[in-house]
């Protein structure tokens, strides 16, 4: 796998990036608005030839001497899962849960691809096309990220149904599809080179929907993403969000040229492509949440309160949701869903069962950790503070103490607020309360994916001294996953703002 200062000589690559508030991006290595996460993904991938990080890393070495990454992997057994996940884990967990597509994501991606066209089997070009799409990106480490494809609310508004797609054929060619139109929001698009654009955009094709890799660099392609989180410029006072931010954004395409081996056939939902990804996603989420128990931890150690029932009993509920969703990887990993071409997905049900229980208790983990440290968390000092002649002395009789000094307490509190208090959390509050359609979705998931309804409704009746009638429950999987908050234009509306109504 290339290091990490190859993967940032790759991102000058004459992409055209714009950042709202910042205008066009002439080099996302060096901008101040793209560096810092440039510079954590070089640290994703030099971690990989860092010796302490071997063994969680990399697997055990092949017949040659090579240890190929763990994030690369194709999974086939539960134990190639549990690698895997341990993997993701210990890396994300570093990054506070803030990096949740890894170039390891990628990877993920690509099976998935790899998965549905075999499953269709459309022609053998398309599989070959996939599996050699997916040993690129493993042999390589290139960065892919994911979009379903939603078109955007102007395209969702427009009056003709025929144009409400995000993307159309401008043309076809020996070489690949045209393709024009607007991609709706995916995240890190700009650290990425790659963007697979799924089954939401619309493009039919033979019986089949249409999806697309796209490079970032394309000639045609323009990435917009929205304005940075806010941040102070001090480090210090942001730990966190001076270093993460993945960038959201929409891919606008003008007459882009994607060649044919880049094409993959596949159904309307993106769901089945995504069966490995939001394994990975709920890895993220649980990054974010052991990271706030870890802060709770430390906190209510540092305000001296490791004795004080109350504070335990957030703690103890911070445990609790913590290892429901560990629990539920671990369930995933153990009782995989198995492919027929003999791959290991995550046991759907359990992921889908870890990510309804993530979601229901983000909101209330942030507030434990914004009560725990008290009226501390908002007043506490900087570096600069705790260093100015003025107010240091007593700034350090206000947080000093115990085993802390004013400048290590101060350090954990603006952690913890950078945590749970910042514009980078509210994004990813914000981001996460409709990632894969949200709640209601993910109950149409495990709807879909729960395997039991006729063993336990039948089990049930056989405990009875009499005969009953066979129940089949199944047809409860038989659901349509929810629309993405279907739109469409009012009566009367029209796309002319000069346009006087009627």
């Amino acid at each position: 796998m290339r290091t990490g200062s190859e993967y940032r000589d790759a991102l000058r690559d004459g992409r055209r990036i714009w950042v709202m508030g910042e205008g066009l991006i002439e080099d996302v290595t060096v901008h101040p608005a793209t560096s810092p996460m440039v510079d954590e993904y070089v640290a994703w991938y030099d971690r990989h030839r860092d010796p302490e990080w071997r063994d969680v890393l990399l697997m055990p070495p092949d017949a040659d001497g090579v240890r190929a990454p763990w994030a690369f992997a194709l999974p086939k057994t539960s134990a190639d899962l549990r690698a895997m996940g341990r993997s993701y884990s210990a890396t994300i967990f570093l990054t506070a849960g803030n990096m949740t597509h890894t170039p390891g994501y990628g990877n993920l991606i690509a099976l998935g691809i790899l998965d549905v066209v075999q499953q269709r089997k459309v022609s053998s070009e398309q599989i070959a096309s996939a599996a050699r799409y997916r040993e690129l990106i493993a042999a390589t480490g290139r960065f892919l990220t994911f979009s379903a494809g939603a078109a955007t609310i102007g395209y969702r508004l427009r009056e003709d149904p025929g144009e409400r797609a995000a993307l159309r054929v401008v043309r076809e060619t020996g070489a690949g599809l045209v393709l024009g139109g607007k991609v709706g929001m995916h995240t890190s698009p700009v650290y990425a080179e790659d963007v697979y654009i799924g089954a939401h955009s619309g493009v039919d094709r033979d019986g089949h929907r249409a999806t697309f890799v796209v490079p970032v660099n394309a000639p045609g392609v323009t990435v917009l993403c929205r304005k940075v989180s806010a941040r102070h410029a001090n480090p210090f006072l942001a730990p966190l969000s001076s270093r993460f931010d993945e960038l959201d954004g929409q891919m606008w395409l003008d007459e882009v040229l994607v060649p044919w081996d880049r094409v993959f056939l596949t159904e309307p939902s993106p769901d089945p492509i995504a069966s490995w990804c939001f394994w990975h996603q709920l890895y993220a989420w649980l990054a974010k949440a052991e990271f706030t128990l870890g802060l709770a931890l430390a906190c209510a150690h540092a305000m001296g309160l490791a004795d004080h029932e109350p504070t335990i009993e957030h703690l103890i509920d911070l445990v609790i949701d913590v290892q429901t969703v560990r629990s539920c990887q671990t369930a995933a990993e153990l009782d995989p869903d198995l492919t027929a071409e003999g791959y290991c997905i995550p046991g759907r049900a359990h992921v889908a069962a870890g990510s309804i229980a993530m979601q229901k208790a983000r909101q209330r983990m942030a507030e434990i950790l914004r009560i725990v440290p008290g009226s501390s968390l908002v007043v506490a000092p900087s570096d600069k503070d705790l260093a100015a002649p003025e107010v240091g002395a007593g700034l350090e009789e206000s947080f000093g103490g115990g085993e802390y000094s004013a400048l290590q307490r101060a350090a954990l509190l603006q952690l913890a607020a950078d945590h749970v208090a910042s514009a980078l959390d509210g994004r990813e509050s914000a981001f996460e309360l409709h990632a894969n359609g949200g709640l209601q979705a993910w109950r149409a998931r495990l709807r879909r994916s729960f395997a039991r309804y006729n063993e336990l409704a039948n089990g049930v009746t056989r405990a009875l001294s009499l005969d009953m009638p066979v129940i089949d429950m199944d047809g409860l999987r038989n659901i349509a996953m929810p629309q993405r908050r279907p739109v469409a234009p009012a009566a009367g509306q029209t796309q002319d703002p000069n346009a006087k109504t009627r």
